[in-house]
């Protein structure tokens, strides 16, 4: 029994749009997408508000539901369609809070007054070692890659 070959439905050499708009559609320009500057830094517009607040050094899922809340800013917002006003007080809530440098600064010095008190964590923390009581027998390398401290010599 011999089958009938399938017709060929596509067209030889034809334009994939109607001719009045080819022209509109193959000489379009893409045009860069918009930045919205936030705390010295320069977001796309179309990010995810929640997710460009945690990018920030000390900005975790609670806190950032916490600002969203008080502006009143839906979870899955696009940071291009807040308001430039609503931008500006998020800007201006940031900058009060202990986020990026400082809050890397006060944890430097949480670890150093635990080292100079000679607490049991603070040992372990100038030996490199894991702190929160986890075993060392096998597997401590993520302890001894995060819990470099500087050496007092």
């Amino acid at each position: 029994m011999v089958r009938p070959e399938a017709p060929n439905h596509e067209a030889p050499n034809r334009p994939r749009h109607p001719p009045q708009l080819q022209e509109i559609y193959c000489t379009a320009q893409l045009t860069p997408p918009r930045q919205v500057f936030l705390l010295g830094v320069n977001f796309p517009e179309s990010k995810v508000v929640t997710i460009a607040l945690q990018s920030f050094y000390a900005l975790g899922p609670q806190s950032c539901s916490r600002l969203l809340a008080k502006f009143s800013i839906h979870p899955r917002a696009r940071i291009g369609d807040i308001p430039q006003r609503t931008i500006t007080q998020l800007t201006a809530e940031l900058s009060n809070m202990t986020i990026e440098n400082d809050a890397k600064r006060k944890m430097r010095e949480d670890i150093r007054r635990l080292r100079d008190m000679g607490s049991y964590r603070g040992r372990r923390h100038a030996m490199g070692l894991p702190v929160r009581g986890q075993g060392t027998r096998t597997q401590i390398m993520t302890a001894s890659k995060l819990n470099k401290v500087e050496r007092s010599r």
